[in-house]
């Protein structure tokens, strides 16, 4: 997978007796390069005015200046310091409970490139999805959650409703800067992104690879320089990179075309004959179905070139 520490990450166990209501943060952290992060950050209902004299907002607006601002390295330095400075207090406060679920880059091109897709909406709903259903079965009493939004608000709010009715869901957009508390969670999710980049291990094993790749997001210059430098005209960028990702494309715009075997035009394409169409194995040849004509099977006429330039034939009964 790549990932050296957890998949599922961070898990911690609730400190108390769960015999009071609970209300629950989640927020996602994924703009680039590197896994995808949910975060999730819990706590009774009595203990939601004391989060915000923590101030989590202040310092999150401090730390989402790395995105904007010149990626200087002092000034990621000291904001990395600040975060795991307060991840660091998060996880001793005895009142708060804390999880998160990472999706690796290989993971998300599988399921957003393969066949039937599965867009990064659906994904990440299921990734928040599966954080509740966690935190409940850990005999946490949820009473209220509080998700940061992908797609469209108002029906990701129904769908959660419907999964978990009794449960009060508040959806919202940018919801770490409309709810304070909610940056709890973003420190959670943003900290684990972090710690699991630097502890990334490759399974690639050229020479000239390195681990300079900044901050994994498409506005920092050492990730750009990075891109460019691991790009491949043929295989596309090591395992780090999320392959469905936009920011790829320009850097394989010079990549070596590849036209598979196994896909044939559209009849009904457009007239630059670009349009493909899955061809059924039957027609390759790795079924055990019978062709209309012994003619067919022996010539090998209406079965891929692939097959038909190795003089390669079905054998669907060994002696």
């Amino acid at each position: 997978m790549g990932i050296k520490a957890m998949h599922h990450g961070h898990r911690r166990s609730w400190k108390r007796p769960c015999s009071s209501l609970i209300m629950t943060w989640i927020y996602m952290i994924f703009y680039g390069a590197g896994p995808m992060v949910y975060g999730c950050l819990y706590c009774p209902l009595s203990y939601k005015n004391t989060l915000v004299t923590l101030k989590f907002a202040v310092l999150y607006s401090e730390m989402f200046v790395i995105f904007v601002e010149p990626f200087g390295k002092d000034s990621k330095t000291l904001k990395e310091e600040k975060r795991e400075e307060l991840f660091e207090n998060l996880k001793a406060d005895i009142s708060i409970g804390l999880e998160v679920d990472v999706i690796s880059p290989r993971e998300l091109s599988a399921k957003m490139l393969k066949k039937e897709k599965i867009n990064l909406n659906e994904i990440s709903h299921n990734s928040a999805i599966g954080l509740v259903r966690r935190v409940l079965g850990m005999g946490v009493l949820l009473s209220e959650v509080f998700v940061d939004t992908v797609g469209d608000t108002e029906k990701y709010s129904t769908k959660l409703s419907e999964l978990f009715p009794g449960i009060k869901f508040l959806v919202a957009k940018r919801a770490d800067s409309l709810y304070p508390v909610v940056s709890g969670a973003s420190i959670v999710a943003k900290v684990t992104r972090d710690r699991l980049l630097r502890e990334w291990v490759f399974e690639e094993t050229a020479e000239n690879m390195h681990r300079n790749f900044g901050s994994g997001y498409p506005g920092d210059p050492e990730t750009k320089a990075w891109l460019d430098h691991h790009k491949h005209l043929v295989f596309g960028f090591p395992t780090l990179v999320r392959f469905s990702w936009g920011t790829c494309a320009p850097y394989l715009k010079d990549g070596v075309e590849v036209i598979w075997e196994s896909d044939e035009v559209d009849e009904n394409s457009s007239n630059n004959g670009t349009s493909k169409r899955q061809v059924k194995l039957s027609k390759l040849g790795f079924t055990g179905c019978k062709r209309k004509t012994e003619d067919i099977e022996s010539n090998g006429k209406g079965r891929s070139k692939f097959f038909q330039a190795r003089k390669l034939e079905l054998v669907p009964h060994f002696q």
